[in-house]
């Protein structure tokens, strides 16, 4: 009777595809936190060059 619940215990099939996921989450979690930090100041470069630009 537990038979099959040790087999489906034991199989490790879906297991890679599950820590692919939890790395892209990590990987997008950290890029999403790096954008908000680095987006003002990155906005702020290109403001100054589009207003030294426009003074030419």
């Amino acid at each position: 009777m537990l038979a099959p619940f040790k087999a489906l215990w034991a199989d490790e099939s879906g297991q890679d595809l599950v820590e692919y996921a939890l790395l892209v989450a990590l990987i997008a979690i950290i890029v999403i936190a790096a954008l908000r930090i680095l987006g003002p100041i990155i906005a702020t470069v290109f403001n100054n060059i589009s207003d030294n630009l426009n003074q030419v």
